[in-house]
């Protein structure tokens, strides 16, 4: 036998975008490089409106504000979008859940663009915990 151990694509690793509690979407280190991020640039982000379960946002970032984007952010090397607005109108929970996209290539009637595809975690970091601490309280208070 002939083990090869396989290398990582440093392409891929931690392009990632999170929403912070306070609803700013922050970006990755490989976030940032993979879009070129700087201080010029502006994000406009999508729903798919013919599938409500379908919780992905879809992206591209631009060089311009064509009136349907958001200007991007930085605060020493780190990049951010001010999305509270955004998010509290899409309902979602990033105050009780720590909600982690991962950036994959997407492409749409031709227009080359990003899927962030949604992970939800408790706010502890670990999955359904939250969800765990409040079946035991209710189970606490109808003994």
């Amino acid at each position: 036998m002939k083990i090869q151990f396989v290398k990582p694509s440093a392409a891929n690793v931690n392009v990632k975008a999170t929403i912070h509690i306070n609803g700013k979407l922050g970006f990755s280190k490989a976030a940032t490089k993979k879009f070129s991020l700087d201080e010029g640039k502006f994000i406009k982000i999508g729903v798919n409106s013919e599938d409500e379960n379908d919780n992905n946002l879809y992206v591209i970032i631009k060089n311009f504000d064509d009136g349907e984007s958001l200007k991007i952010h930085k605060a020493g090397q780190y990049y951010y979008v001010n999305t509270k607005q955004l998010f509290d109108s899409l309902n979602i929970d990033y105050k009780n859940n720590k909600i982690i996209y991962d950036v994959e290539d997407f492409e749409y009637s031709n227009i080359k663009m990003h899927k962030f595809v949604r992970r939800e975690l408790g706010r502890s970091g670990i999955e359904g915990v939250e969800v765990a601490n409040n079946n035991e309280k209710e189970e606490t208070e109808n003994s």
